[in-house]
């Protein structure tokens, strides 16, 4: 045994294991079939703008612990989430603030935002049976009608008739003028991008890109004592209870001979009639500037497109319905048997997890293993 970990996957929660791991003497492997490091964090660079390639990354926490930690590997600017909507070229504030309210109906008083929701939700009287009912109970008709109904359509390519109630418990609705996305004490975005932040935790351990760990399981394995596995769990077990499924997303990504494309990092399209989703300007995660702190000449925008997952796409969003959990459930058995093998993060665990709960489900599992 040459190694004692292999670690497939050279993503974040890859990437943390590795890190921890080498600093207590152990020897480490660590693989990915991609020709890059960092997983879906991966930044490229593009006439100095870091593109997040695998779709917009935004570090935020309240977990003291896993802010100390990822400060370690990266200087993180002060990038606060504020998306603005676009309803067939109408731009509204987000999360549902004061601003919108004001946008919306005219209101200027948290007094009179309120009671023209109260107004509005009064059209439920009943239990809501799906999401259009849900939202309308929460917001009312107008935010629903304008705000949630065809971004929430495109995300998932069902008639919001036909969703589930649960999958918006609760919508934020702030009597404030605060467009701040994430209530988060910690919040911003790894100056240099995350790809040289996953660098920093790798450096000086062994990185093999290019290989596919399935393909050349046995003489892999060979290499070392235990395996650290972060790709699909239903792939590991070659899908013989069934393949587990997950929401796609497309991204059509330009350069652009223009300084300054829609002026904020995310506009999300709310209409229906928009093919896409929203649309990412990557150079305002870093305000625009070069590492120099000048002004960017040029733009790179990704559009973004919501789809249905088939195998061979990249798989991004569990779809956590009955369905699907008990078929996990059952992977899960044949996984916990497995010798040596821990399966850990998004795909090996079949679920959607925030870049700080990585963090924390990793630093948890190195406590118990090293």
């Amino acid at each position: 045994m040459k190694y004692d970990y292999l670690i497939v996957g050279s993503g974040l929660y890859g990437a943390v294991f590795a890190h921890e791991a080498k600093k207590t003497g152990k020897r480490v492997l660590v693989i990915d079939k991609r020709p890059n490091i960092a997983g879906n964090v991966y930044t490229e660079d593009v006439e100095g703008i870091h593109v997040h390639k695998y779709g917009a990354h935004i570090f935020h926490t309240n977990n003291t612990e896993v802010w100390n930690y990822i400060t370690q590997f990266a200087t993180f600017n002060r990038f606060t989430n504020s998306p603005v909507a676009n309803y067939h070229g109408e731009l509204f504030s987000l999360p549902f603030n004061m601003y919108t309210f004001n946008k919306m109906w005219g209101v200027v008083t948290p007094e009179e935002a309120a009671a023209k929701i109260a107004e509005q939700r009064k059209e439920i009287t009943d239990e809501p049976k799906n999401l259009e009912e849900q939202a309308i109970s929460l917001v009312g008709r107008d935010i629903y009608e304008k705000l949630i109904k065809g971004y929430t359509e495109k995300q998932w390519g069902r008639d919001c008739k036909d969703l589930p109630a649960f999958i918006i418990k609760r919508l934020p609705v702030r009597l404030t003028f605060d467009n701040n996305y994430f209530n988060a004490l910690y919040q911003g975005i790894p100056v240099g991008g995350y790809t040289q932040m996953i660098a920093n935790m790798l450096d000086g351990i062994e990185v093999r890109l290019g290989v596919d760990y399935l393909e050349h399981k046995a003489e892999l394995d060979a290499l070392a004592e235990k395996i650290i596995y972060t790709g699909p769990i239903d792939a590991y077990f070659d899908f013989k209870l069934g393949t587990l499924e997950y929401r796609s997303v497309r991204f059509e990504t330009e350069l652009l001979d223009i300084p300054n494309f829609q002026g904020n990092a995310a506009v999300n399209y709310t209409d229906r009639e928009t093919p896409w989703t929203r649309i990412i300007e990557h150079k305002w995660f870093e305000f625009g500037k070069d590492a120099e702190g000048n002004d960017l000449p040029k733009t790179v925008i990704s559009r973004e497109y919501s789809s249905e997952w088939k195998p061979g796409d990249e798989p991004y969003y569990p779809v956590n319905d009955e369905k699907n959990s008990a078929l996990y459930a059952e992977y899960k058995k044949l996984a916990d048997v497995e010798n040596n093998v821990i399966f850990g993060g998004r795909l090996g665990e079949y679920k959607y997890y925030d870049m700080d709960a990585v963090i924390a489900s990793v630093l948890d599992l190195c406590r118990k293993e090293l």
